[in-house]
């Protein structure tokens, strides 16, 4: 079975496809790096929506999301976003955990996994 990688670098790759299943990188805001939660959530899900689309599926197969917010009393304002977002009926499996991120301006950050 192949695997396919786009935006491959010296230390991941930003999406990974593997038979019918695909795998995105941890996904930051980086045109609204240092916004809002409300702004870097909108700003993720746009890039994950991208990336979805070049690896030839969408967010209504979502199999599995891992959120990471920097502060979770933002939980609600990132929430509001994904609610907005997320396909309706086709909700992933999801976990949303407090962590520090690799830098400052960064807030939220969403890894995903979806069927093809």
């Amino acid at each position: 079975m192949s695997i396919q990688r786009f935006e491959t670098g010296p230390r991941m790759s930003q999406v990974v496809v593997h038979g019918n299943t695909v795998y995105l990188a941890g996904v930051v805001a980086n045109k609204a790096a240092g916004e809002s939660v409300t702004k870097q959530t909108q700003d993720i899900l746009a890039t994950i929506d991208g990336h979805l689309a070049r690896a030839g599926t969408d967010k209504s197969k979502l199999l599995s999301a891992t959120i990471y917010i920097t502060d979770m009393k933002t939980f609600g304002e990132m929430n509001a976003v994904w609610d907005a977002w997320v396909s309706p009926g086709n909700t992933p499996a999801r976990a949303t955990v407090e962590a520090k991120l690799a830098a400052p301006q960064y807030t939220v950050e969403i890894m995903v996994t979806a069927a093809k």
